[in-house]
């Protein structure tokens, strides 16, 4: 037998290669019988099968924002069994923050016209909080009638560790609801440590996916957090932290959390499959991080190769390169040979949309003093800095400075019609025009950075002419991708969405920017819970001492 082979006629098939049991930690050659997408009996031959394809447990991505892939749940589902992976742990956050209730609703709609498994989460934090202009808010018996839906298993990331630790009535309350309902609680405190972890980790929090460090996550561990390393399209954290699987691999998961349309056609958690395994880890420690562990710490649906579990199947052709085969999900065959065998499905198009056209003198700064403070951006991080700098001054005006990469960035309301929040950051490297996008987290409000105030608001009014989306100018380039899609996703097929948001891309980078992923690093400046300095539509916020701030100092 050169490969692993499968026989399916009259409703029943099975399947024989080389099986590999990460919870028993051994492979062995062996044949998988499967009737009505069940598991109903593994037997292990005495043939010893030297070439044959591995047979591994269907992958899991257990923390990731599907909205962030700008792709409806059937749509993610599509391009992400290509890559092995049989279901995620999606937090809707993004699209609650945008509609609310009927958001969530709308994406347990999508995702329930396609076998993949995606089990939700209830958000936490809509709005992520009071600094900024969300589209809906999600009170604690909202919460808890969300909870007690069947496609719901835990409550997701709560950023707002400071109402955590000081014990806010509201935030304590959704703690309470998951709790009544006992179903986990998901963490976001990155940096926090000391006594005020202990506290925001003893209020009933069991995961963290926002470590950055070694210690950092040691320190999580000890209190019996389980750490998700991430690999996403701004956010990578597998190198610092991959040493976990020597020490603690029963206390890890991994996770994308956000990625983009155009990586996700590449790739998903068998890349950092890959990464760990070419970095020396132990197979069946690797394995297990993203299959066993998220499926036991979130009670997942999610079959393991064993008898009478869901028949969720991956079929690699080697170990070493993790090249994906198959996979089946239920038994049923949904990729094969890097095609996606799931169907195109129709979107509805919810949205809420109220921002106006602007001009360009609507972002004019007057200069008040001889310093400002600017917004460090940092490529592969969702962190920032504070830095303090001279502006430049045209006219008494403060301009985007090109030579000194200190642009303008603007963050506008798109709930209601508002004037524009203007500020400065660093680290785009633009030379020329400018990109914008409406997604932007975590109320998803207009944002955008430019070199010219011109080029700034063509773009800002590119996405207000399709009610959302992401878009790139200058002088020789007009590009955008709509997301009608509450402003976050397109309805479209996610090949075509990833092509097109591959072009926009290409093309912040022809305008100079030197980041690995712009629009997603452009779509973190305004997510307040993340130190140290951000923007909202409401002002300059200062993360340290998560209170408003001011431009001129």
């Amino acid at each position: 037998m050169k490969q692993s082979s499968i026989n399916n006629h009259q409703g029943n098939f099975h399947i024989s290669g080389k099986i590999v049991d990460v919870i028993n930690r051994r492979i062995y050659p062996g044949t998988i019988h499967i009737a009505d997408g069940i598991i109903t009996r593994i037997t292990e031959e005495k043939e010893n099968v030297q070439h044959a394809e591995f047979i591994i447990p269907g992958l899991i991505d257990a923390h990731v924002h599907i909205e962030s892939s700008m792709l409806v749940p059937s749509e993610f589902a599509r391009l992400a069994v290509v890559h092995g992976t049989v279901g995620t742990v999606s937090d809707p956050h993004e699209i609650a923050n945008v509609l609310g209730a009927e958001g969530i609703h709308f994406m347990l709609d999508s995702a329930k016209k396609t076998p993949f498994k995606f089990a939700f989460g209830v958000p936490s934090c809509v709005p992520a909080t009071d600094f900024e202009t969300a589209g809906a808010k999600l009170d604690p018996d909202e919460v808890l009638e969300l909870l007690q839906l069947p496609e719901m298993y835990y409550l997701a990331e709560m950023m707002n560790y400071p109402g955590v630790i000081y014990e806010d009535p509201m935030v304590i309350a959704k703690i309470a609801a998951a709790q009544k309902v006992r179903k986990p609680i998901d963490g976001h405190a990155p940096a926090l440590s000391g006594k005020p972890l202990q506290k925001y980790l003893e209020a009933g929090i069991s995961t963290e996916h926002e470590c950055s460090t070694i210690d950092e996550a040691l320190e999580k561990i000890s209190y019996g957090t389980k750490i998700l390393i991430r690999e996403g399209s701004a956010a990578r954290n597998a190198d610092a932290l991959l040493p976990l699987l020597a020490t603690h691999p029963e206390m890890v998961m991994f996770c994308s959390d956000d990625i983009h349309p155009d990586q996700l056609v590449d790739g998903h958690i068998n890349l950092i499959i890959l990464k760990a395994l070419k970095a020396g880890y132990n197979l069946f420690d690797v394995l297990r991080c993203a299959t066993v562990n998220p499926k036991t710490h979130y009670n997942l649906k999610n079959g393991l190769l064993r008898e009478g579990d869901a028949a969720d199947m991956v079929v690699v052709s080697d170990l070493n390169t993790f090249d994906v085969c198959k996979t089946f999900i239920n038994g049923v065959l949904v990729a094969q040979k890097g095609k996606t065998l799931l169907p195109w499905q129709v979107s509805a198009e919810p949205n809420r949309f109220a921002a106006k056209k602007i001009s360009p003198e609507s972002l004019l700064v007057s200069a008040k003093s001889e310093n400002i403070r600017v917004i460090q951006a940092i490529d592969g991080e969702i962190h920032t800095l504070e830095c303090i700098a001279q502006p430049w001054v045209e006219n008494g005006m403060v301009v985007s400075d090109v030579a000194n990469d200190i642009l303008k960035l603007v963050v506008i309301n798109r709930y209601e019609n508002r004037p524009p929040t203007v500020g400065f950051i660093k680290g785009f490297g633009l030379k020329q025009g400018a990109i914008a996008s409406t997604v932007a987290h975590d109320s998803h409000n207009i944002i955008a950075v430019g070199t010219t105030d011109a080029d700034l608001a063509k773009a800002i009014n590119l996405l207000i002419e399709h009610n959302g989306g992401v878009s790139a100018v200058s002088s020789d380039i007009e590009g955008i991708l709509p997301l009608p899609v509450a402003g976050l996703m397109s309805p479209d097929d996610g090949y075509e969405v990833a092509k097109s948001y591959k072009k926009l891309d290409e093309y912040a980078k022809q305008m100079g920017s030197v980041l690995q992923a712009p629009f997603m690093t452009l779509s973190f400046m305004a997510l307040l819970v993340i130190p140290e300095l951000k923007i909202s539509d409401k002002g300059l916020f200062d993360g340290k001492s998560f209170a408003f701030t001011s431009l001129f100092c």
